[in-house]
């Protein structure tokens, strides 16, 4: 088990910078895959970026280029730095975990707000 708590989401203007932050309860060595998911209003999920254990990276066409996914072993947490942002990346924006394929684990969800 778990836990995933996301913070750093807000209000920011178009062209600004936001980073997230997601904390696991525990350590995150062993976990597989973590990553970052967005649901508009209106709109399914979908995948932002994931980030494995051995440090693959992909990413969604929409943000290449502008968003960086980061893991900390040490300190338990995921980042996502969004820069360039645009009013379409408004979403709540989810942590999520994979101890082996599937995301097992999901946190709360952190609304980001971009204003054009």
């Amino acid at each position: 088990q778990v836990q995933l708590v996301e913070s750093g989401g807000g209000l920011v203007q178009a062209g600004g910078s936001l980073r997230l932050s997601c904390a696991a309860s525990r350590s995150i060595f062993s976990i597989n895959v973590m990553g970052w998911y967005r649901q508009a209003p209106g709109k399914q999920r979908e995948l932002v970026a994931v980030i494995s254990r051995g440090g693959s990276i992909n990413y969604a066409d929409s943000v290449k280029g502008r968003f960086t996914i980061s893991r900390d072993n040490a300190k338990n947490t995921v980042y996502l730095q969004m820069n360039s942002l645009k009013s379409e990346d408004t979403a709540v924006y989810y942590c999520a975990a994979a101890t082996i394929i599937k995301m097992d684990y999901w946190g709360q969800g952190t609304q980001v707000t971009v204003s054009s």
